[in-house]
């Protein structure tokens, strides 16, 4: 490796698509749909980008102070607009990502929830239910539905960037939260059957949030799902009761 090898190291154009099309191949072997993987993929990407113009906003370093005021006012200058550029990257990235849902989305109501929506939020979920308390043995087996009926009140958009929706929901309310699990979750000294079934769910985190943020079009949505009323009035009597 000569000394020019040994600095800034950055993979070339026909590695990324490479590597790109390596994934789409491993994905396809695991039973990912085309469509499915590309989004998945471009929202990694989209993300990427968002996430170094973030880094960019939050920490760019400061003009060298040896080479005066109008040299520091470029560097800020330059700083600003090479964020602004990265910042219209990542957007153009996550419509590029989202193309095809939002081509295929009726203005006039919101779209169907699709298969690879529902995973994206099962992971979301299962993260964060586990760091509240314990997996339960008694999680309904109706993850899909549940999780359908709450992504049921979000856009496309929406539901792309629901993961760190349920991030901030998760950080803002957490002492409440930790409450609740404690009282009615795995280990409470609740009853585990009937209306505080769901509170052994994963899935309880997103309806949590979507009541909180939404409950009128949730409760529609639950009830076209035909999901146990119970469930949501238990967790509603929960949450009331652990603020």
């Amino acid at each position: 490796m000569n000394a020019a090898e040994e600095g800034r190291q950055q993979l070339d154009a026909a590695s990324v698509v490479n590597a790109r099309r390596t994934l789409l191949m491993l994905l396809a072997r695991a039973g990912v749909v085309p469509g499915d993987a590309e989004e998945l993929i471009g929202l990694v990407e989209a993300g990427s980008l968002a996430l170094a113009h973030q880094e960019i906003l939050g920490g760019a370093p400061d003009a060298p102070r040896d080479k005066g005021e109008l040299y520091a006012h470029g560097w800020l200058d330059g700083a600003g607009a090479a964020a602004d550029a990265l910042g219209e990257l990542a957007e153009a990235a996550l419509r590029r990502a989202l193309a095809t849902s939002l081509a295929d989305a009726d203005p006039d109501r919101l779209p169907p929830v699709r298969k690879m929506e529902v995973e994206r939020t099962q992971v979301a979920v299962t993260a964060l239910y586990l760091s509240f308390t314990t997996a339960s043995d008694l999680d309904p087996e109706v993850t899909e539905e549940v999780l359908t009926a709450a992504l049921g009140t979000l856009d496309t958009r929406q539901r792309a960037t629901y993961a760190g929706r349920l991030e901030e929901f998760a950080v803002r309310h957490r002492a409440r939260l930790e409450r609740l699990y404690a009282a009615y979750g795995p280990g409470g000294g609740v009853a585990v059957h009937g209306r505080y079934s769901l509170v052994h769910s994963a899935t309880s985190v997103a309806v949590l949030e979507r009541l909180a943020a939404a409950e009128a079009a949730l409760r529609e949505e639950w009830d076209a799902a035909e999901l146990p009323p119970a469930w949501l009035d238990g967790l509603t009597s929960a949450w009331e009761a652990s603020g």
